[in-house]
């Protein structure tokens, strides 16, 4: 293989002369040593000596990375190779993984002499837990903390043909929350485990702080007493607040006692969370006096007075008490906590036990249209959402999680289960994850699983606010929430000598995943490797068939009905017309419907495309195209109609907000002072996080001869656009 580097390049890429001679040379050995049976593929050879020799460091600049990896993938054709690979699992080290280890065990017995090792079967034994459900989940069960007051009958009842999803752990009782607090020798919880560590924005001098599993098992139940003093049993309690140590003990406690929690994302407005109590029946509601994020204090309380007329307890944001007027229903989180501790033994709890498919949870889905979906957790949910951490993002015990995310949005939960579940560590950073105050958290808490979401990772490339922490303790990433952006996982996995980061892609109706990474698959920036542990999956032409499994393809994806822990009924919506009506059947199992456009490489790799229907992705936050429009049409009376669309920027990466616009007849408008005063109602309306990138003005939009509106042009035409301002 050639080498296409020069030593003058490595110094315009940030090295000194001296470092540089030393890197050419070592580099230009490595591609001397290559003998790959395939030239084509030596590039891909060649990145894997640079990496397992460690030649790029953490400290290298990032041009330096670039600069490597393009180059030497720059003549790769990925229309007959796949995408290009920068991380390769280890035969060793896999068989040490959490999968790894059960296909080591189990994998001679299930896929009899095909069996080879964890990296080589792994496609095989995939396949295998989609036609073998019940013995999958049977040992998984086995690996995870579910201890159950009255086992299930059997794994999976498919027999009623009225249900496609069957039903999963019939005759089971449990309490999924205690099974997060209880001891358990596997996998091997002890009471002086650490359950959770945590720092508050702007105590970076300080050092982190923990609680053990026996300490959060006392606050939960003396939180659980607390409520019994304060609601009835059966009560629907929300919780609108920062993921907190108290938070999670909240959420937890809700759980224990046998209510109902809803979760609200800190970040809405009024508004929304008076559509989600609305729509839950909440009783009451736990929040915060205020949130604190990147220096600023953020009202909260007042949000909930103005969406709630029902009991607030408020919990100080910081260690001081609460600098507000109440009502007078409301409680002050140290007079709640006080009715906890009246009783003979506060910190001592019966669980209240039901059966695997009662409601535990509720959390909201953005829909099409009008108010967003209620979408109800089982307890069947959890195991989905902590099986998937166990399997894909190889949650063990000793592993220190951080994800900076909310118990208003999917990841929250999953990471809350994924970690208690597993034996893992939970690590939350109370404050903004943009700044060198959450990096210094993650060095300091000795964070083993970072989770992220690709604008948090653009935001901390282009800032440079992580560089000289050590982030090397960290042996997988995580992803989710938006397209990924090769130049910015290429930055993320660099900090940590080059480490997997995990996509994954799934829906709060799913609990979890459907496409996601693997440790037992070569990986590619901005792709998923696999269908997640027993899901199955189609991806449908135009006319609804189903293209082979080895043929590259782009289409709307199709999942096999059988997901534990997937809903089986919506609380505001028809279940069946949402995920069912008018999808294909295909070998015998009607398929459900998920929305995703998806697009399959050579070699087998995914890249989801969008949405099929009329939602979109801002920020990591699935919202409806109609609520937007709606906040915009409101916004300026030259407006006649909007139509939202959300695009990928031409380097890839999460999408962008495009407002398209048709005016008045005979009006004129500025589509930059348009899209601050659309920015500022969304805002207002729907979420402050929320932005408006660029308002295209045009004299009319393209419909079909029904009339409906065609996003699809509308999306080709902004892309075009976005691409001609990128060349310019």
């Amino acid at each position: 293989m050639e080498i296409l580097i020069q030593r003058n390049q490595l110094i315009s890429a940030g090295l000194s002369v001296e470092e540089a001679d030393i890197f050419y040379k070592t580099l230009q050995h490595i591609i001397s040593s290559v003998a790959a049976a395939d030239v084509s593929r030596a590039p891909a050879e060649v990145w894997r000596e640079v990496v397992s020799r460690k030649l790029l460091k953490p400290q290298h600049p990032h041009a330096l990375h670039l600069l490597l990896f393009n180059t030497l993938y720059s003549h790769w054709d990925s229309s007959v190779l796949g995408p290009p690979l920068y991380w390769f699992p280890s035969p060793y080290e896999s068989c040490y993984t959490n999968l790894g280890r059960l296909m080591e065990v189990h994998g001679p017995r299930l896929l009899g002499k095909s069996y080879q090792d964890p990296v080589t079967s792994f496609s095989t034994f995939q396949k295998f837990t989609v036609d073998n459900p019940e013995i999958y989940w049977s040992l998984v069960l086995k690996e995870l903390s579910i201890w159950f007051r009255q086992p299930p009958r059997r794994i999976l009842d498919d027999t009623d043909k009225s249900k496609p999803g069957g039903t999963w752990f019939p005759g089971a009782v449990l309490n999924i929350a205690e099974c997060c607090l209880l001891p358990i020798s596997h996998p091997r919880k002890m009471d002086s485990s650490v359950a959770i560590v945590w720092r508050a924005e702007g105590a970076d001098h300080l050092p982190v702080q923990q609680l053990t599993l026996k300490q959060l098992r006392e606050q939960v139940m003396l939180v659980a007493n607390a409520l019994d003093a304060t609601f009835a049993k059966g009560d629907v309690i929300a919780v609108d607040m920062q993921m907190t140590p108290d938070a999670v003990i909240i959420y937890l406690a809700i759980i224990l006692s046998g209510r109902i929690v809803v979760t609200i994302a800190d970040s809405f407005a009024a508004k929304e969370i008076a559509t989600r109590l609305r729509i839950s029946k909440a009783n009451g509601i736990f929040t915060q006096d205020y949130i604190l994020r990147g220096g600023r204090r953020f009202p909260l309380y007042s949000r909930v007075l103005e969406a709630s007329p029902y009991i607030a307890i408020v919990v100080p944001a910081v260690e001081e008490s609460v600098d507000l007027s109440l009502r007078k229903q409301d409680i002050l989180w140290k007079d709640f906590l006080a009715r906890g501790g009246q009783i003979t033994r506060p910190h001592e709890y019966s669980p209240v036990y039901q059966p695997v498919d009662s409601i535990t949870h509720i959390l909201f889905s953005s829909g099409t249209t009008g108010d967003p979906k209620a979408v109800p957790w089982t307890q069947l949910s959890p195991i989905r959402a902590a099986a998937d951490s166990w399997a894909h993002s190889d949650v063990q015990v000793g592993d220190v999680m951080c994800w900076p995310t909310n118990l208003g949005w999917v990841v929250g939960p999953i990471l809350l289960y994924g970690c208690f579940l597993s034996g893992a560590t939970l690590a939350l950073y109370h404050g903004s994850p943009l700044g060198r105050g959450f990096g210094k958290f993650v060095q300091d808490a000795r964070v083993t699983l970072l989770g992220t979401v690709p604008s948090l990772v653009k935001t901390w490339r282009n800032t440079h606010c992580m560089d000289g922490l050590d982030w090397t303790r960290v042996r997988a990433f995580a992803s989710s929430g938006e397209a990924s952006n090769v130049d910015d996982d290429l930055w993320l996995s660099s900090r940590a000598y080059y480490k997997p980061v995990i996509e994954c892609c799934g829906g709060t109706e799913l609990a979890g995943s459907y496409v996601q990474g693997s440790l037992l698959q070569p990986q590619a920036f901005g792709t998923f490797s696999t269908p997640t542990m027993s899901t199955g999956f189609v991806i449908l032409d135009d006319c609804g068939n189903p293209y082979p499994d080895d043929q590259s393809c782009e289409g709307e994806v199709a999942l096999f009905p059988l997901l534990p822990g997937a809903t089986d009924r919506l609380l505001n919506a028809d279940h069946d017309e949402v995920y069912f009506k008018g999808m294909p059947l295909y070998k015998g199992m009607r398929l459900r419907r998920h929305g995703d456009i998806v697009k399959r490489s050579v070699g087998g790799y995914f890249v989801v495309q969008g949405r099929a229907d009329d939602t979109m992705n801002l920020g990591g936050i699935k919202t409806s195209s109609v609520e937007i429009e709606r906040a915009c049409n409101q916004a300026d009376d030259r407006v006649l109609e909007t139509a939202a669309v959300s695009v990928a920027p031409p380097q890839g990466g999460p999408e962008l907000l495009v407002v398209c616009v048709v005016l008045k007849d005979g009006i004129n408008a500025d589509p930059v002072k348009l899209r601050i005063q659309f920015s500022k109602a969304i805002q207002r309306s729907l979420n402050p996080l929320f932005k408006v990138s660029l308002v295209k003005i045009l004299p009319e939009f393209p419909r079909t001869v029904t009339n409906k509106l065609l996003r699809r042009v509308l999306r080709e035409q902004v892309r075009q656009d976005l691409s001609v301002r990128s060349r310019i």
